[in-house]
């Protein structure tokens, strides 16, 4: 019994070991980018990026939120587009997965090949921008960024395979009391999906949130710009100005171009980690079991 306890502390002391130097290096590099946004730009350039600033400065995130309106604005259309689009994706798909994984559908399995055909092959560029911009005409319209991201075959197969672990019994017993199949899936199918419905809404909002590229090719008008595109843009701005520098015009050798790069970074990421302490607790257990069932 003693050689076993001793085993048993000799296993944990490795292993929480093991844990806290992984920990480590993932806090390192996260370390390194918020002392960046705060080192002066002279700083940077001269000595590199260092854990601690060498000369404490926020002018990086005063030419980031100078004009704070816009960065508000483009937080308010990022929070926005993120909360709709999650909370449709996660309807439709659980909607969806729910069908997908009942036995009795006559025509799933035609279904769930058609899903998973457009998860090795797509139409390409061109004509999803013609499909959006032509066709349904989104231009400059926030549809044009929350309907493409609100079905993802691998997000629907992971739900379905989750919902395929929920024992049939219990819509079995269900019907025998009188539920109708929209009763099951609200009242009974729902709550037992928790943990799914978190790991698929985490992975559908980190997608909506850090979108840039949908903005880019579909928003025109700069007060609608997400929060990504708006960052990017403030980027490319003073990459040109020190570019600018170099054909011979007039540059601040102390405008933050690197250190903002680090500053827009933080903004950027902010809010999601923040969220996900909230869904943790969920995330583990509805992706391992989304993964090996079904």
């Amino acid at each position: 019994m003693f050689k076993r306890d001793k085993y048993q502390i000799t296993f944990n002391i490795l292993g929480f070991s093991y844990i806290l130097v992984m920990c480590v290096f993932c806090l390192v590099p996260f370390w390194l980018l918020i002392s960046g946004s705060f080192t002066s730009e002279r700083y940077v350039i001269t000595n590199g990026y260092s854990f601690f600033p060498g000369e404490f400065t926020l002018d990086a995130y005063k030419l980031a939120f100078g004009t704070s309106v816009s960065v508000m604005k483009a937080y308010g259309v990022s929070i926005g587009i993120t909360l709709a689009g999650t909370f449709l994706g996660l309807m439709l798909m659980s909607m969806t997965a729910y069908v997908l994984s009942k036995k009795e559908f006559k025509y799933r399995g035609q279904f769930a090949f058609y899903f998973y055909f457009t998860m090795l092959f797509s139409g390409g560029m061109v004509p999803y921008y013609i499909l959006i911009s032509t066709y349904f005409k989104w231009t400059n319209n926030y549809l044009a960024l929350i309907v493409p991201g609100l079905m993802s075959p691998w997000l629907l197969f992971l739900l379905r395979n989750f919902m395929n672990s929920i024992p049939e019994s219990i819509g079995e017993s269900a019907k025998i009391d009188g539920a109708t199949e929209f009763v099951i899936f609200t009242r009974l199918i729902l709550p037992l999906s928790k943990p799914g419905l978190a790991t698929i809404g985490l992975f559908l909002g980190l997608g909506y949130w850090n979108d840039w590229f949908n903005a880019s090719l579909f928003i025109r008008d700069s007060s609608m710009f997400p929060l990504q595109y708006f960052l990017q843009n403030i980027i490319q701005s003073t990459e040109f100005a020190r570019k600018s520098m170099m054909s011979g015009i007039p540059f601040s050798v102390d405008t933050p171009t690197e250190s903002l790069k680090m500053a827009t970074a933080v903004i950027a990421t902010g809010p999601i980690i923040f969220l996900y302490p909230f869904v943790q607790r969920y995330f583990i257990k509805g992706l391992t079991v989304g993964a090996v069932k079904g």
